[in-house]
């Protein structure tokens, strides 16, 4: 296994906290040095000093804009035809409305798994319910597919798992069926190459603060293939219109994805955003996939031969994961709580799995080496099986 890091240099770009672990990046990513310089920067300049006239002196109108335009080569589009502002949850109910419209009258089924992530699943549950349309919950949306399906709605790696569709290959699937298909990219977008155009999506979706580091509950995206930008957007805000500040009382969608944006720019987090987002600057996507995949198989086999007691829950093989590792164990939620009280920070997903998130541009091998040490001393000496890491937070 080939262990060089081309990407070493490029962990000085984050801050993180002396004798911490961080494995939690598919979770939430660090705090760069450029977002905490620029938004300070924001505060203590544009806001204080500008006030109302930074939107156009410090170019806060056009954020929205910049950020599609460093996204936009993470999941390979065209940066025109992606829009940046709200939440994924947010971003995802104008997607499947967009995706029912399109798909006509006698579709009525969006098809997903039964793992998908639950805010996606709820969020779907209430489109459904507006449009009349049926959530349908299938182990194999491939089988599943059927002339009343409408809209296929995964999300491309697992949170849970880390297992990873293989996006043309099921795009492919679904467009024969006459459907369409939208993915949610939160567990993909800047962990590895994307190629939403190449695989002649029709939707996407994602986050900005897990991969993309732009911070606790920082702005999602929306892509839309350019063939959809002419459906009347279900949410339709004043920043949509193609002229908001004529304050009409009409609603006339903008020309392209730009008739999905709703309402007024988050400004602080779209700049931290922005600016975390400088950490992609320089860097060789395909040089992320294979650090990546180093990292994970290291821990994967550190696992093996340390901690017999734990099960991967991953896929083995790189070409169909995620870059993240994940184990269970029926005692996963107070193993992590005791990695955690020693410096590794992973995080738990019910009902017992231990998820560790591997972010090449930060991420050391080393790192790997001495976290799973660590958790090997907690499963070897019982140090996990206290009623202090067994006690249940508000996250976990």
């Amino acid at each position: 296994m080939d262990r060089a890091d081309q990407l070493a240099g490029h962990r000085d770009r984050f801050i993180l906290p002396e004798g911490v672990l961080y494995l939690d990046g598919n979770s939430l990513g660090p705090l760069t040095k450029a977002a905490q310089a620029r938004v300070a920067e924001a505060v203590n300049a544009e806001w204080a000093d500008g006030l109302i006239r930074s939107w156009n002196t410090a170019g806060w109108i056009d954020l929205p804009a910049r950020i599609a335009a460093k996204i936009a080569p993470l999941i390979g589009v065209d940066a025109a035809d992606v829009a940046v502002g709200d939440s994924t949850s947010i971003n995802l109910f104008k997607v499947l409305s967009a995706a029912l419209d399109k798909a006509g009258e006698e579709r009525n089924v969006i098809l997903s798994e039964p793992g998908n992530f639950p805010t996606d699943l709820y969020i779907a549950q209430g489109v459904g319910a507006l449009r009349g349309a049926e959530l349908r919950l299938v182990d194999d949306v491939e089988a599943a597919l059927a002339d009343d399906t409408a809209v296929v709605m995964v999300t491309q790696v697992d949170y849970r798992t880390g297992a990873k569709h293989d996006m043309a290959a099921l795009t492919e699937k679904v467009h024969a069926a006459g459907a369409i298909m939208a993915w949610d990219l939160a567990h993909s977008a800047g962990a590895f190459p994307v190629d939403l155009a190449g695989a002649d999506a029709d939707f996407a979706i994602g986050c900005g603060y897990k991969y993309l580091n732009g911070g606790p509950g920082a702005p999602a995206f929306l892509w839309a293939a350019p063939r959809h930008q002419t459906v009347m957007p279900a949410l339709r805000g004043w920043f949509g219109h193609a002229a908001p500040f004529a304050f009409e009382t009409q609603f006339r969608p903008a020309e392209g994805v730009k008739r999905f944006i709703t309402g007024t720019a988050p400004v602080l987090s779209m700049t931290a955003l922005e600016a975390a987002l400088s950490a992609f600057d320089g860097v060789d996507l395909a040089a992320i996939a294979k650090k990546s995949a180093a990292l994970c198989d290291l821990m994967i086999e550190l696992v093996a031969a340390r901690c017999p007691s734990l099960t991967l829950a991953s896929p083995r093989d790189a070409a169909v994961r995620g870059s993240q590792v994940s184990f269970r164990h029926e005692g996963g939620y107070a193993i992590m709580q005791a990695l955690i009280a020693r410096g590794v920070i992973g995080d738990f997903r019910a009902p017992d799995i231990l998820r560790f998130g591997m972010t090449p541009l930060y991420t050391r091998f080393a790192d790997v080496f001495d976290a799973v040490e660590i958790l090997a001393e907690i499963l070897d000496t019982g140090a996990w099986d206290t009623p202090e890491f067994h006690r249940r937070a508000a996250v976990t």
